[in-house]
């Protein structure tokens, strides 16, 4: 005699995506709040942009400032894109924003989607929603739209705010759009790796990948004179070649809501195919007897990987930067504005290339502060899940737990800094721009107590008050926006110098002030005593 299936269970088998829209109205009850921070960031980037342009370059010989600034150091096309039009408020919005604004907006839907697929599989959570009436494909969709939403978010509310400032409506949104367009890429591509990790620790360090080489490619390939036709060779060159306040064009957002589309439907396919809790990366068994002796020994183990990993991302960053300085010269010669403050006597050659080499090592030592954060929210995260009370139990003291950690923490980012320095000296050292091999690796050491100093306020935070982990990132996020975004606001010296890269020297001037390194070091050593001291008192897991 048959049966046949009736009721929720047969309609949870007849449709993968079953659930989707309770589970998508519950989700973004309880991460809608997650969002704000970032929609914030994007905003007060555009935003700020207009309303400080015409109070900062009010005529027309401060914006030629800026641009003869802008073009004097090409460092600064690595991170913003081209200067298409700096003599708008409209083209100065862009170029600030554009490049910048887009990396944030996909960060948070790398994020997100990470967050509401694999980071539940890893904890449970997902056990748990999939034994209700629920599809096989709820779960992913429902982080998609999660991300997809956010991303639309940060369009529409960059595009409101910065218009209501005073921005042209068309430049800004179509500026705003990039935006929108860029969080959907690199949702899609989150969806896919999180398919490839084993956990979603994997799986945000493939996309955050990602998403780091073609920032650094664009930036590469928008600072040589390679020609228009090669921003078309990576997606983020597409959003560029929108041309907000220069272009208007439209249809280059085409291919990135196609790309996004692609890479959706291969997430899809390799979910329905992967089992549960696994990933088409799978992790190497370990060992049948354990071998860590010691605090320092276990926080090498949990690292080792992500350090590692880094460490080819600097010999790479080395490569691509070495090459880069062997055609500063030309690119200053090539640059209008540059060539004019040149022929005025106002600074040299040698000058300039010593700023550009100062801004690039600046910027790998605020990359290598990142890996040096993620050691120290490691710490938590293995907190929260219960693994160090065991080991405290043990013979372990808290000082010597913290103190591995803090220790792999500031190392792996030394390594990294120097890995990329030595790299850069020895392509740039041979190239006739004025500075030597010695020049250059001297320059990378007076970088490395910066990038202690930005790594320490995290030891800080995770040590003494880890309930606000995100202020973990405070040292690397002023660190950017003070080192690279502040002097394009004119800001006063005693707000650039908050950022620790403020204080390296100029190695090769006449005169270096060596004073800074000491009072950053000394800033450094007070971060690591309060960790230190904050995680000796507090509660575990608290």
């Amino acid at each position: 005699m048959s049966h046949t299936l009736t009721g929720p269970r047969s309609a949870a088998r007849g449709s993968g995506l079953t659930g989707t829209r309770p589970l998508l109205h519950a989700s973004l009850r309880q991460e809608a709040r997650s969002f704000a921070p970032w929609i914030a960031a994007v905003t007060a980037l555009s935003a700020s942009s207009v309303l400080a342009y015409a109070f900062i370059f009010p005529d027309a010989s401060d914006r030629k400032s800026l641009a003869a600034a802008v073009g004097g150091n090409p460092a600064l096309s690595l991170i913003f894109g081209p200067a298409r039009d700096l003599s708008s408020t409209d083209g100065f919005n862009t170029w600030r924003s554009l490049a910048l604004g887009g990396f944030i907006t996909a960060l948070m839907a790398i994020f997100a989607v990470i967050r509401a697929s694999r980071a539940q599989e890893d904890s449970g959570q997902a056990e748990l929603l999939a034994s209700g009436v629920m599809g096989r494909s709820t779960r992913l969709a429902v982080a998609v739209a999660q991300a997809s939403l956010a991303s639309l978010a940060v369009g529409v509310v960059s595009a409101v705010v910065t218009g209501l400032c005073g921005a042209g409506w068309a430049d800004t949104v179509l500026l705003s759009a990039t935006f929108t367009v860029t969080g959907l890429m690199f949702a899609a591509v989150a969806a896919v790796t999180a398919q490839l990790g084993s956990d979603a620790r994997t799986a945000s360090t493939l996309a955050v990948a990602v998403l780091g080489c073609l920032f650094v490619l664009r930036g590469y390939l928008d600072s040589m004179d390679f020609g228009d036709w090669v921003s078309w060779t990576t997606p983020l060159g597409w959003m560029e070649r929108t041309q907000p306040a220069t272009g208007n064009t439209w249809w280059p957002l085409l291919p990135g809501l196609a790309l996004a589309a692609l890479l959706l439907l291969a997430a899809f396919a390799l979910q329905a195919r992967r089992d549960f809790g696994q990933g088409a990366l799978a992790p190497r068994p370990g060992p049948e007897r354990g071998a860590v002796r010691s605090p320092l020994a276990l926080a090498w183990r949990l690292n080792r990987g992500p350090v590692l990993s880094w460490t080819v991302a600097f010999v790479l960053l080395g490569v691509v930067f070495g090459n880069f300085s062997t055609s500063v010269t030309g690119l200053l010669t090539d640059n209008p504005a540059a060539a004019a403050v040149l022929a005025s006597g106002a600074t040299s050659p040698d000058a300039l290339v010593a700023s550009f080499l100062v801004t690039i090592l600046s910027l790998v030592g605020i990359i290598a502060a990142i890996s040096g954060v993620q050691t120290m929210l490691k710490v938590r995260s293995e907190e929260m899940e219960d693994r160090v009370e065991p080991v405290m139990a043990a013979a372990v003291r808290r000082p010597s737990y913290l103190g591995a950690h803090t220790l792999v923490a500031l190392a792996g980012p030394t390594a990294g800094v120097l890995v990329a320095g030595v790299v850069t000296a020895l392509i740039a050292g041979t190239a006739d721009i004025g500075v030597g091999i010695g020049d250059v690796l001297l320059q990378t050491v007076a970088t490395v107590p910066a990038v202690w100093t930005a790594t320490a306020v995290s030891v800080a935070v995770i040590g003494a008050r880890p309930q606000v982990k995100l202020s973990a990132w405070i040292g690397v996020l002023a660190s950017f926006a003070l080192t690279l975004l502040g002097p394009t606001f004119k800001l006063p010296d005693w707000a650039l110098s908050i950022s620790p890269f403020h204080h390296i020297p100029h190695v090769t001037a006449a005169h270096p002030d060596w004073w800074g390194l000491l009072w950053i070091t000394l800033v450094t050593a007070a971060f690591l005593a309060i960790g230190l001291a904050g995680f000796r008192r507090r509660d575990l897991a608290r």
